[in-house]
């Protein structure tokens, strides 16, 4: 049975490109013979683009320590810390991001642990984002490893369409940095995103909101962005198993029971999203969170939290050079009820021993609100890193405790405890 339709195909090894018919014997190059071949009938129509690069940290010491690269790796924080990035040996053994280091050790005993090197990754993520910008002005980065690019008008600078664009750029940084992305394409951020996390490591996926039904709705709630492990157990007790469950309520119904979160359901179960790829310099604020793996409502373990998000947001402000004078605290409740607090600094700030000595207060007051499944900070109200972090009468030692910050940089991990000494000290 077979042939019923002509998508357009791309090969990714050699960049050619035809018309294929679906069938049995679809899947290799007409020139070269190759096996990496994408056929979509959005190939040559789709410009959103969501690039992910493949298990970043881990992958560059693999890169710079060839005996490593058939072993398991892990990057984090020591014994009594977290995991930040694992290599694909170690997630096949079920070590996660955030996960705890003995949990980690315990499920991979034999996994190589390196401490992190952020002024590396920082280095490195530098060049693939320039790389990134010299496709498009419209790169919108997510992390040091990851951006949204919106390829739009491109096609006759370089000579292709979107696709071919891409599958060019991911075949030059495996040749000229020795480490792979994954690529997803869409007609919008929610699907290219999806799109990139299907095919990976190396991979190239595209999907349209016509595929969502097919692709997406059997998958479970877990899936989506942003659903955390609270929320997917809050989910499944009110009947929505898969993402198809949540496809077949009304939007109405989704929101009346998750509020802002059931809109973004609704949207998401549908494929739609009507946000732009903002470029760095429309940036109007930094923000960091993190959805908890069970609910929490000690000064004891909420603190350390937002200690260590504190670091990181000051670590990404410092990396991107940006410093801001109004600080946000977000939380939510364990019934989905958003609480954000904001306070205004004398001064614009990059350093996270500041934000965690202003954001304190409002966490302690709102204990009481508990228990809580994520917290968030974030700071706005940008403006260039220098002149930040002067100190004045009142806060002496802020100069100080910036320049410490920003020496240490290189050695801080993203969840680690070197920051969070910092802090502490």
């Amino acid at each position: 049975m077979g042939v019923n339709r002509a998508l357009p195909s791309l090969c990714r090894d050699c960049f050619s490109h035809w018309e294929t018919q679906v069938g049995p014997d679809n899947g290799r190059c007409q020139a070269c013979g190759g096996r990496r071949v994408v056929s979509h009938a959005g190939l040559s129509e789709f410009t959103i683009a969501h690039i992910d690069c493949d298990a970043f940290f881990a992958a560059i010491h693999k890169r710079d320590q060839p005996e490593l690269r058939d072993k398991a790796v892990i990057v984090g924080g020591g014994k009594r810390g977290v995991v930040a990035t694992c290599c694909y040996l170690a997630r096949a053994s079920g070590v996660r991001s955030a996960m705890p280091m003995f949990k980690a050790l315990k499920l991979c005993p034999e996994a190589v642990v390196i401490a992190p090197q952020m002024s590396l990754y920082a280095k490195e993520g530098k060049a693939i984002r320039q790389a990134m910008q010299a496709l498009t002005p419209l790169v919108e980065a997510v992390s040091i490893d990851e951006a949204y690019l919106d390829l739009s008008g491109t096609e006759k600078m370089h000579h292709g369409s979107a696709a071919e664009t891409l599958a060019r750029f991911q075949s030059r940084i495996e040749a000229d940095h020795g480490l792979t992305v994954s690529v997803g394409l869409s007609c919008n951020k929610f699907l290219a995103k999806t799109a990139s996390d299907l095919d990976k490591p190396r991979g190239f996926a595209i999907l349209a909101p016509e595929d969502v039904p097919t692709l997406i709705w059997p998958r479970s709630v877990g899936f989506l962005h942003g659903v955390g492990p609270a929320f997917v157990k809050a989910l499944n007790r009110d009947g929505f198993q898969c993402v198809g469950d949540l496809a077949a309520v009304g939007k109405e119904d989704l929101i009346r029971r998750y509020g802002d979160g059931g809109l973004r359901l609704f949207n998401m179960a549908h494929g739609t999203d009507t946000r732009r790829v903002e470029p760095e310099t429309e940036r109007k604020s930094i923000s960091t969170e993190t959805t908890f793996h069970h609910d929490l409502v000690s000064r004891e373990d909420l603190e350390p939290l937002l200690q260590s998000l504190c670091a990181k947001l000051g670590a990404i402000c410092r990396g991107k050079g940006h410093a801001g004078r109004v600080l946000t605290l977000k939380l939510k409740t364990a019934g989905f009820q958003t609480i954000t607090r904001r306070l205004t600094l004398s001064e614009p700030t990059a350093t996270g021993y500041v934000m965690l000595d202003a954001l304190r207060p409002l966490l302690l007051q709102e204990l009481k609100r508990g228990p809580f499944r994520l917290m968030g900070v974030g700071v706005s109200d940008l403006g260039p890193l220098e002149g930040a972090d002067q100190g004045d009468l009142l806060n002496q030692s802020a100069p100080r405790r910036a320049a410490l910050e920003r020496a240490l940089d290189s050695v801080h991990a993203r969840f680690g405890k070197a920051m969070v000494r910092t802090l502490r000290s």
